[in-house]
């Protein structure tokens, strides 16, 4: 098996307009029309994983690649794939078919191959459980060139005759390991002996065990192998930072950002994103929640990025929200927090960022909103560093409430001390001739609460989402070798439940197809999920007490092996 070993290039000096002329995107060999679409989107530099994958992946190699969720994996496979895909393809069959263990990622994975190939006319279709097939069966029928899809559903449309596979150019297992976790191992297997053995074949995973090897081994012919993120120590000693991270999901991130916010207060804080769209959007988000926000990124001219930096310097702005490339070098001495928006790619990245703050023997603070699935990166972080990433909860409805009444105290408190307030003594002396102070001071006090906290009592909470426990230990999700599925129990020890589905054996059900409906309609991962028991007419699944409404609610607004079924808190006895 070759080797082509990454190597972590240090960050390079930009251009006065943000870009980064050693590695930009320029360089990799991408046709004009991905490149267009690039620049759209304002991404401003390749990542690691796409500076090493692109160029063999172009050249038609085999590649196996280790890296994290939020290192850039598919862009790293999605721009070769589309860049060698004829443009306005006419053909019926797809000539790419990407594997994926989740509802959720075969979305997003559909979503970027239609952002970066939407000049070349691409058509891309995600396939997935608890989706009519119907829509999916005519989608197929006029022709696509790239699907997306969960092994489950893969598998049927190959046994129905409706996802032809004779064409195919190029596999893509993503998250292999995930897919393995779920019990995907055989259907996978199933899939590629139908795929040309005249193919490409992409294997990423974010984890490297025995059976993620041989799966390589079986599959890839001469794969180039990349490692990103693995455990290198990091040149240069780590500033003194309180390091947390909250882990919640795609759509509730900008409202968890302004919640971590409000509790934190910040001087001042960087909030580094990925793209110059994510940064324009999100400025406007937090401008609406009040914050004093400015946007910084490739795209600004370096007139502009110097006012903006003014108005940091200068106090009149407390939140920049930047790129990595345009806020290389930046040194702003009232900096506090440091934010990342997303996980950062590589664990080098990480360590610039938060380098920023803990200066001059002040402890900063660097805060990170990860999604479920970057949880490993953030293993991968710590162990680079040498330094723990506490998990946070995300603050309440309840918690931001508090928050306000102690600022709004706070602010009483510094006009007690420091403000004239004889001008207002009349209004006062005249109240209380009709009213008793402490009511005239509880009026005064709600209207200061109005003012000095605008923000809304009657928010939404925002789901609290579980932790992935440990990986190691941990036994194979929806093993074959029987229908009950042993194993660690869901993180929280004893506090589970059991989940009842109306549908067994009789149904064709297998652990793999519990697993996968529930990862697939849920933010929890399958290593939350405890025993499962599948008898005749109903199976048994042990999930966190904490999320079972969620995955009740989850299964039954979606169908298993086709199917509704009843799905509610076992009730034991009644079965």
């Amino acid at each position: 098996m070759s080797s082509a070993p990454a190597q972590h290039d240090a960050p390079t000096d930009t251009t006065p307009d943000g870009s980064d002329e050693a590695h930009a995107f320029t360089e990799l060999g991408l046709r004009a029309e991905l490149l267009g679409a690039l620049a759209a989107l304002g991404y401003e530099e390749p990542t690691p994983i796409q500076r090493e994958a692109i160029p063999p992946l172009l050249e038609g190699r085999d590649l196996l690649g280790q890296a994290a969720t939020g290192t850039g994996k598919t862009a790293a496979f999605a721009l070769p794939l589309l860049n060698r895909m004829p443009a306005h393809r006419q053909g019926g069959d797809p000539v790419a078919l990407v594997l994926v263990p989740t509802r959720e990622l075969a979305v997003q994975v559909s979503e970027a191959f239609h952002r970066y190939g939407k000049d070349l006319g691409a058509r891309v279709l995600p396939i997935y459980g608890g989706q009519p097939i119907g829509r999916q069966l005519r989608a197929l029928d006029s022709g696509v060139d790239v699907v997306v899809a969960t092994p489950g559903r893969a598998l049927d449309h190959i046994a129905r005759g409706t996802l032809r596979l004779g064409g195919l150019a190029t596999v893509v297992l993503d998250e292999a390991d995930e897919m393995l976790d779920m019990g995907f191992a055989e259907d996978i297997e199933a899939i590629l002996e139908h795929a040309p053995a005249q193919r490409q074949t992409v294997l990423f995973s974010a984890t490297m065990p025995g059976r993620i090897d041989g799966m390589a081994r079986q599959h890839l012919r001469e794969p180039v192998r990349i490692e990103i993120g693995r455990e290198q120590q990091v040149a240069g000693e780590a500033p003194r930072v309180r390091q947390s991270a909250y882990i919640v999901t795609r759509a509730h991130k900008p409202a968890a950002l302004g919640r971590v916010l409000d509790v934190e207060s910040p001087t001042a804080a960087i909030v580094f994103c990925r793209s110059r769209e994510e940064v324009d959007r999100l400025t406007e988000t937090m401008n609406g929640r009040g914050y004093r926000s400015e946007a910084l990124h490739g795209g600004m001219s370096q007139e502009q990025r110097d006012r903006v930096m003014g108005r940091l310097r200068a106090g009149t702005a407390d939140l920049l929200v930047a790129t990595d490339v345009a806020a290389r070098g930046l040194d702003v001495e009232q900096l506090t927090h440091v934010v990342n928006y997303d996980v950062p790619s590589a664990p080098e990245s990480y360590v610039h960022r938060i380098g920023r703050v803990g200066r001059a023997g002040r402890e900063g603070v660097a805060i990170t909103l990860a999604e479920p699935r970057e949880h490993r990166m953030l293993k991968t972080i710590e162990r680079v560093t040498g330094q723990r990433i506490t998990i946070d909860k995300i603050p309440t409805v309840a918690d931001m409430r508090t928050r306000r009444l102690e600022l709004t105290q706070g602010a009483l408190r510094e006009s007690l001390l420091e403000d004239d307030l004889d001008p207002f003594r009349v209004i006062v002396e005249t109240l209380t001739d009709e009213f008793d102070l402490m009511e005239v001071a509880l009026a005064a006090v709600k209207l200061a609460h109005e003012v000095t906290s605008p923000g809304s009592d009657d928010e939404e909470e925002i789901p609290q989402v579980p932790v992935r426990g440990p990986r190691e230990g941990r036994p194979e999700a929806g093993g074959r070798g029987g229908d009950r599925r042993g194993g660690g129990r869901p993180r929280g020890g004893g506090n589970t439940a059991q989940v009842f589905i109306g549908l067994g054996r009789r149904a064709g059900v297998r652990p793999q197809d519990l697993v996968g409906a529930i990862t697939g309609e849920t933010g929890i991962s399958g290593r939350d999920i405890g025993s499962i028991e599948i008898a005749d007419r109903f199976s048994l699944v042990e999930v966190p007490q904490g999320v079972a409404d969620e995955v009740i609610a989850g299964l039954r607004g979606s169908t298993i092996k086709g199917r509704k079924a009843t799905v509610r808190r076992d009730r034991g006895g009644d079965r």
